[in-house]
């Protein structure tokens, strides 16, 4: 699987290479019992959606609290990733603790972009009530839990995606751009 685009060709290449973590939370996965698709389903989404050059930092881990923490402060902290994506453990099983492991990290929740996935959601399937993806910052990253469905991760990033390059500005991280046949980035003023 091709991770994140650092084409050397591209005309942004004066611009600083963004960081974006992307975070499996399952055990299956994490024990080789399941080929992770919804992965690779937001990678692919970024390949289409960004046009600046940016890199992918990948992780599989099981479900749980603490190993959901753990992994935000290495791709936030260690990592420096500018934008982090999990995907997983945001429903209302019990090892489904992703969001729990998220408030453990971040400084400021952005409860907008939780809603609007839920939102988004319901036109689809009614158990979209069920989910309770968040999103918030750590430092200079912004840390978005996502759906473990890939049609459902495809229907959440279309709706928030808009927001997320000013978001990184806003917070002090490198930016993104966006390609616009895909995706009009909201600027206020702009």
């Amino acid at each position: 699987m091709s991770l994140g685009r650092d084409n050397p060709t591209n005309l942004t290449e004066s611009k600083p290479l963004a960081r974006i973590g992307i975070l499996v939370v399952s055990d299956r996965a994490s024990q080789g019992l399941y080929d992770d698709k919804s992965g690779k389903a937001i990678n692919s989404f970024l390949g289409k959606v960004i046009r600046s050059n940016w890199i992918v930092i990948f992780k599989i881990i099981p479900d749980g609290a603490e190993s959901v923490a753990n992994a935000l402060i290495e791709l936030s902290d260690r990592e420096g990733c500018d934008l982090v994506l999990t995907t997983g453990g945001t429903g209302p099983a019990p090892r489904d603790l992703t969001p729990e492991g998220t408030r453990m990290v971040i400084g400021r929740e952005l409860v907008g972009f939780g809603e609007l996935m839920r939102r988004v959601s319901l036109d689809d399937v009614p158990t979209a009530i069920l989910s309770r993806q968040i999103a918030g910052t750590r430092n200079h990253s912004l840390i978005v839990n996502l759906p473990g469905r890939p049609a459902a991760i495809d229907v959440c990033l279309n709706a928030i995606f808009p927001a997320i390059p000013y978001c990184l500005e806003l917070i002090g991280a490198r930016p993104i751009e966006v390609n616009s046949d895909v995706c009009i980035a909201f600027r206020p003023g702009a």
